[in-house]
């Protein structure tokens, strides 16, 4: 044992030196693979954080459209605040062993679309934690870890810090009717801080999008071991409006947002027309705060049963000025911003359109503009921005203690908007 372990862990150092050249993101690297779910198992959607030693678990699920079945192998990687590769030994931030094969798997019933469905729970006896800390998941075929198929970010949380938030109007008058501003005080205890500059650092992240989260490593105010983040201009989001939506858990009758459903060789499904959000006024709907979830309720186990579509989508928009392209982004695509999520423009009849591949469920969405040149989404031109709308805030604390090759992440709540 004690030589498989030595053994992958040198495999596994190699690997983790070659994708250490830029920070991990949420991807997918193979077309086949649909349908990437990643959640603690206390509820599906949820924010991927498990507490350390904690006896909670993560769920990974995915499908792979490809026949039958492949040998894939999955490990974690414990990264900075950065999500950058800590380059520590995997022996140094896991128990056991350092890698494990996925043998869960099951081909699909009853679906037009094949596919084989993979799915994974850990920490087990195999993987485990030993810091907390970012980690990323990977997932490669045949022990071989640059034949890389996808890649999850989660969190690992061992809680040494106290923390109070609220949310408030922006500070700048003119974006009163329309941002968030995030204001918290962390107590941090017994923690040996002697710059809280550098020891301790926040990230705020909007309903999980790390690409619009912001970074905190100065406190406004520090009054004994509670440091106060209250400055004017940071922490100040755009509310952004209520998520899209649509429903496909059955293919026999539509939902509120289906036109069409077309069912013959492949499964066909039409989605009403998307009007422009960008109003004045605030109007509330329910949404999943741009999560999604795999469900059929014409069968019974959705992993296998649920079956997949092509979900046409159009917008209804003039082109902005400027040239730049438009984008439909949610948790189902991790928010990216590539040629698998662009729209195509209709010039006659002025709108926008596309068409994906979805398994069945229910998905939240929304509209994004990036102009040329650009590789910053305006959230806000389809869809608008209300200091109404209903979000989850994620408040990450994390701390670099003195002599560590790593950084903790010893803090964790979630500040949601709706709630007082």
């Amino acid at each position: 044992m004690i030589k498989r372990i030595l053994s992958v862990s040198i495999i596994l150092l190699t690997a983790s030196i070659s994708f250490a050249q830029s920070a991990y993101n949420n991807q997918v690297f193979r077309p086949e693979i649909k349908s990437v779910e990643f959640y603690n198992t206390k509820k599906n959607p949820s924010f991927p954080l498990i507490r350390l030693n904690s006896g909670e678990q993560l769920k990974l699920d995915f499908d792979d459209l490809s026949s039958g079945s492949r040998n894939y192998y999955y490990t974690i990687e414990h990264c900075d605040d950065s999500w950058n590769s800590s380059n520590l030994s995997p022996v140094e931030y896991l128990q056991n062993f350092t890698e494990d094969q996925i043998r869960d798997y099951n081909y699909s019933s009853t679906t037009l679309q094949k596919y084989t469905h993979y799915d994974i729970k850990f920490p087990n006896d195999n993987i485990k934690p030993k810091l907390s800390g970012n980690y990323v998941l990977k997932v490669y075929e045949d022990n071989d870890p640059s034949k890389i198929v996808l890649v999850q970010r989660f969190y690992v949380v061992d809680s040494k810090v106290s923390i109070m938030a609220e949310v408030v109007p922006s500070s700048d008058n003119s974006l009163r009717q329309t941002n968030q501003k995030i204001n918290f005080q962390i107590n941090y205890g017994a923690l040996r801080v002697q710059n809280p500059g550098y020891d301790i650092r926040t990230f705020i992240m909007q309903n999980a999008r790390s690409e619009t989260g912001q970074l905190s490593n100065q406190p406004s105010n520090i009054h004994g071991t509670s440091l106060v983040y209250n400055d004017l201009s940071t922490n100040d989001f755009q509310g952004l409006n209520e998520f899209r939506h649509f429903d496909t858990r059955s293919l026999k009758l539509n939902s509120d947002r289906i036109l069409h459903i077309y069912r013959d060789t492949a499964n066909t499904v039409i989605l009403l027309t998307d009007p422009t959000l960008d109003q004045p006024n605030y109007t509330f709907y329910y949404d999943n705060g741009g999560n999604f979830y795999i469900g059929n309720q014409d069968g019974s186990n959705p992993a296998i049963d649920a079956d997949y579509a092509h979900m046409y989508f159009t917008l209804a928009s003039t082109k902005p000025g400027g040239n730049g392209s438009a984008y439909i982004v949610g948790q189902f695509n991790n928010f990216r911003i590539d040629e698998n999520s662009k729209l195509q423009y209709d010039a006659v009849r002025n709108r926008y359109g596309t068409q994906l591949l979805l398994k069945q469920g229910v998905y939240d969405y929304a509209y994004v503009w990036v102009p040329n040149g650009s590789d910053k989404p305006d959230n806000t031109y389809f869809e608008g921005s209300h200091f109404e709308t209903e979000n989850n805030y994620q408040i990450l604390v994390y701390y670099h203690p003195a002599g560590a090759r790593w950084t903790e992440l010893v803090g964790y709540q979630v500040l949601n908007t709706g709630k007082k």
